[in-house]
């Protein structure tokens, strides 16, 4: 690990002493050099210390991408407090529950109250001119609880590390070419109080000293223009940007403004979600970039894999591991609770496991220098005694070594014993011309255990009966793949970095046995 110290704070300092006139962010009308975003993160740390509050305690910050973002967090961390990281989009019960859980001493958001679930509120980043607190750069310290959404259940709070943090700062930069670079302008329309936002988008501007283009909230029109404007070189995105981007410019009748926006683009990476393949061609072809798609989950802060560190960017496939982090596919199946990892050499064949590929699929574990410390507040279901990880996310290697994510274990739906990826019926459905989007889950069958259930959002104007859906997915799938029923619905739930939530899904009441063809009344699909 290199010498300019582990937290953010202290990568922010290092990059103000090498060169403190060179442009750190770009905020609307504001712009801030190293050295200017060094002196307002010492005036935030000098703010949260006049406020009393001593290492360790937990500040809960809620606001929008932009410079009160980065002043309240890095102060807090200048300060050796712990952030917690609160959704813009939180309702009340939901912060209050995060601030609750955590222990928050302060909340500092927009909002204009006085306390929330007993914890103050500040409006904005406190600020003081009183002397900056001496704190011990600790790779150890507990720097970040990230609230994760989870499948079931209340959100749990990620402990991660300043070491952590910076290990996948380091592991990222390794790769050839790397995300950032010294002399990029960074596009950070990515939330920053998602950890993809956080460290794989601010933490390697901080860590290499490039420049930030903030946005607070994205306009795929306006972002374009922005990113032309300030000749962004890398593009740290989430599918439904691109995608959004794609659609601006059909609704434009001409690919100019994309192509002029991702004329100085070094590097475009995606992650957060699977990215369709169509999207990944359009990309190349309309706007003349090649889009790198990676894979991370929160408790690895966050990035796990990249075709960046294969070199090879391939449509539907996340490459290999990040340099520095192992990774092996473990067999779901193996007898009772233990599990085995998947020989090199094992083949997988049959209908079952992801086609011709040279290993799985089995689950993703993984074991670095990156990895969280477990679960607030005790470090639950952290890494295993030997320092492994269990993702929760299938995957399986192509002949190439490289690898494709089949799907959630926790989502495997079993047929009579017969493995059922949901993301596989998902693509055969979402071709159908007159489907828009659609989501898998799986249901109570006395007679096969589980059953398929297709949640399907039509194209306005189209009509579709369930025979004719079942019929069309017939051509592609096995039998036991089918759905053996169809819900219509004008939307599905996604998440924040656009995934359809088939949790949320479950928790509408999906999943109920009843009925082996779901088609609410009038719905476009009946008749």
């Amino acid at each position: 690990m290199s010498d300019a110290g582990t937290s953010l704070a202290a990568l922010v300092r290092a990059a103000a002493e090498r060169d403190p006139a060179a442009p750190a962010v770009v905020a609307g009308d504001q712009r801030l050099s190293w050295g200017e975003l060094d002196a307002a993160v010492d005036r935030v740390a000098a703010g949260y210390a006049e406020r009393g509050m001593a290492t360790g305690s937990r500040v809960a910050v809620q606001l929008p991408n932009g410079l009160d973002w980065l002043r309240a967090v890095l102060g807090a961390l200048r300060a050796g407090l712990t952030v917690v990281p609160v959704n813009t989009a939180y309702t009340d019960p939901e912060l209050e529950y995060v601030l609750t859980d955590s222990g928050a001493e302060l909340l500092v958001a927009v909002a204009e109250r006085s306390s929330l679930a007993g914890v103050p509120v500040c409006p904005g980043p406190p600020t003081a001119d009183g002397p900056v607190p001496a704190v011990a750069d600790d790779p150890a310290a507990l720097a970040f609880l990230c609230y994760t959404s989870g499948t079931t259940g209340r959100p749990r709070g990620a402990m991660l590390t300043s070491g952590a943090l910076r290990a996948n700062q380091e592991q990222c930069l390794a790769m050839t070419p790397p995300p950032v670079r010294g002399d990029d302008r960074v596009l950070l329309v990515l939330p920053l109080f998602h950890v993809y936002g956080l460290n794989a988008g601010f933490g390697l501007v901080a860590a290499t000293g490039a420049c930030a283009v903030l946005e607070e909230t994205f306009d795929p029109r306006a972002s374009l223009a922005l990113m032309a404007a300030e000749q962004v070189t890398a593009v740290p995105g989430a599918p439904p940007m691109y995608q959004a981007w794609l659609a601006t410019a059909d609704a434009a009748g001409s690919d100019a403004d994309l192509r002029r926006a991702f004329a100085a683009v070094r590097v475009a990476s995606a992650g957060a979600a699977p990215l369709p393949e169509g999207v990944w061609r359009a990309m190349r072809d309309r706007a003349a970039v090649t889009v790198w798609e990676g894979y991370g989950l929160t408790e690895a802060a966050p990035v796990v894999a990249s075709t960046l560190a294969t070199g090879r960017a391939k449509p539907e496939c996340i490459g290999g591991p990040v340099p520095g982090l192992e990774l092996v596919l473990r067999d779901t199946a193996a007898v009772g609770a233990v599990t085995v990892d998947l020989p090199d050499e094992e083949t997988g064949t049959g209908e079952d496991d992801g086609g011709d590929n040279d290993e799985g699929p089995g689950e993703i574990w993984v074991r670095g220098p990156n990895l969280f410390a477990g679960y607030w507040p005790d470090g639950a279901d952290g890494p295993d005694a030997d320092g492994w990880l269990g993702t929760g996310d299938l995957a399986y290697r192509d002949a190439d070594g490289d690898l494709h994510l089949v799907d959630r274990r926790s989502d495997l739906i079993l047929v009579s014993g017969f493995n059922v990826y949901p993301a596989e019926v998902e693509r055969v459905l979402d071709q159908h011309p007159a489907v828009v989007e659609s989501a898998v889950i799986g249901v109570p069958d006395p007679r096969t255990g589980a059953a398929v259930r297709a949640v399907v959002v039509l194209a306005p104007g189209e009509r579709l009966t369930v025979e004719e859906l079942q019929a069309y997915a017939g051509e592609s799938l096995a039998r036991y793949k089918v759905p053996t029923s169809v819900h219509f619905l004008a939307s599905l739930p996604h998440s924040l970095t656009g995934k359809v939530s088939r949790a949320r899904l479950r928790e509408l009441g999906l999943t109920g046995a009843d009925a082996d063809a779901v088609v609410p009344a009038g719905s476009p699909a009946d008749g």
